[in-house]
């Protein structure tokens, strides 16, 4: 058996996965966030006793051995360690808004001299607030001595890794944001100094390559219950391994994300970026050194929805029932769900981007309301595909696909099939598969793609189609108008 273990934001959960993919055990455990304005920092250690206490719980009376740890978890931010893996000074979550003005300089409103015109001719990866590039730069200006201490620049998934391990190594899927040319798998200098962190290139630590086996150390041993030589696989990070895990592992494969925030995907073997291109979303390394994943990480997704039933003062266990209780259109009621204090990262950058409601009248209900900013962040999915190309399957994850209402709008927007896991622990399932291959096991992948249920578009499909279109005049009149304080 492997524990797979997806050390998320603010939850952490490890399952105990056999070759068949099947979950047998599994645990969660929350971490936390710390939130001033728009900083968002974590702590790498309450980070650490996550996973020390889901891999435990999972373990606990185990008549079997475990052959791995795999580990997966959320990417971008900024983990800055010293030698020994302690961190120098509090983890910056990828949700981190401080480094905006920044970014919004770099952006230019798509001056093809830009920094982030340029990075992105370089490398494929969009600029954002909580990206590495975006993170060094302001530390950089604001905390230089934060930089100076540190002997690694790294993510949560490395970070745990040298705790466990003591060994200072990223996944090349990690690293690929912003600064890795992907077919390379080399860093481009050029883009380091385009954003003025030419300087700080030593605190990259240079990717490992494919199926890269580690093991614990004493340390980690002790900290886990298992014993030392346990192999350790770390990556891809979670978007990635929540594709492999819902089933994503042929070429023009998409998976939808539907977490905290969206993540809309596709395989490739093609990372060349088109002229004319927004400087948004990236291309990422996969465990096959021939093909890659390209990504649309927008910043809406579930946090739009929670906001919108506690505005209303409702529980998230009434969505199915309010979806239900409104139509398709939403009784007129139109929303743009860019509620992220870091504004947006794919398929645009802008951290201006702010949300709207448009279109409510004394006979709007509160599931009107809550429809509406449902069906904008499937229209908002529908964007990212229309960006990415969109000709394969699409797979299905997140919290948010445990509507089934919402997922019922998601495939009538998108005018597809959308295939949902039975196995929810998809990120962990992912990792654990990688873990298999990187062991040289060999897994039955039809049969892990072969457990999940299928959602089919329904008549409200063409209605929605016309839907799509209204939300992209709305997007156009609203860009024009974020940053000036005027109403489009």
């Amino acid at each position: 058996m492997i524990v797979g273990v997806d050390v998320g934001t603010t939850v952490t959960k490890a399952a105990l996965i056999g070759p068949d993919g099947r979950a047998v055990r599994s645990a969660a455990a929350p971490s936390h966030l710390v939130r001033r304005g728009v900083e968002v920092e974590q702590d790498l250690e309450d980070v650490l006793r996550t996973v020390a206490a889901v891999v435990r719980e999972v373990c606990t009376g185990l008549d079997v051995a475990v052959e791995a740890i795999a580990l997966t978890g959320q990417g971008d931010g900024l983990w800055l360690r010293d030698a020994d893996g302690h961190a120098v000074r509090p983890p910056i979550s990828w949700q981190d808004g401080r480094a905006s003005s920044m970014v919004e300089q770099w952006r230019a409103d798509g001056d093809p001299s830009g920094v982030m015109a340029q990075v992105f001719a370089l490398t494929g990866s969009g600029l954002f607030p909580g990206s590495h590039a975006a993170l060094l730069a302001y530390l950089d200006t604001h905390e230089p001595e934060s930089l100076r201490r540190a002997a690694v620049a790294g993510y949560c998934i490395d970070a745990v890794l040298q705790r466990l391990t003591g060994t200072i190594s990223v996944d090349a899927s990690d690293a690929s944001l912003p600064f890795l040319d992907v077919r390379s798998r080399t860093y481009v200098d050029d883009a380091l100094v385009l954003c003025g962190v030419g300087q700080w290139r030593h605190l990259l630590a240079e990717p490992a390559p494919p199926q890269t086996v580690f093991a614990l150390d004493g340390h980690g041993a002790a900290l886990l219950g298992l014993p030392v030589g346990t192999p350790v696989t770390a990556g891809p990070y979670d978007l990635q391994a929540c594709g492999f895990g819902s089933g994503t592992v042929a070429e023009h494969d998409a998976t939808m994300v539907v977490g905290t925030t969206l993540a809309c995907q596709v395989l490739t073997t093609d990372a060349k970026v088109r002229p004319g291109d927004d400087p948004a979303g990236m291309w990422l390394c996969t465990p096959d050194p021939a093909t890659y994943l390209h990504v649309m990480p927008s910043m809406v997704g579930t946090a739009g929805v929670d906001w919108a039933l506690r505005t209303l003062g409702l529980e998230v266990t009434a969505l199915d029932g309010l979806l239900d209780g409104s139509s398709p259109g939403a009784g007129g009621v139109r929303a743009l769900p860019y509620l992220s204090g870091a504004g947006e990262r794919a398929p645009f950058v802008d951290p201006r981007a702010r949300g709207r409601l448009d279109g409510m009248t004394l006979s709007t209900t509160p599931a009107d309301l809550v429809r509406a900013v449902c069906e904008s962040v499937a229209y908002a999915a529908r964007h990212c595909f229309d960006r990415l190309g969109l000709s394969g399957e699409v797979a299905a994850c997140g919290g948010g696909t445990r509507s089934q209402a919402w997922l019922q709008i998601f495939a009538d927007v998108l005018g597809t099939d959308v295939h949902v896991p039975r196995e929810p622990l998809v990120g962990a399932r992912g990792a654990a598969l990688v873990a298999w291959e990187a062991l040289g096991v060999e897994v039955d992948i039809e049969a892990w793609r072969a457990d999940r249920d299928v959602v089919r578009p329904s008549a409200a499909a063409e209605q929605y189609d016309a839907g799509y279109r209204r939300y992209l005049d709305d997007l156009t009149a609203a860009r024009g108008s974020w940053g000036t304080g005027a109403t489009a």
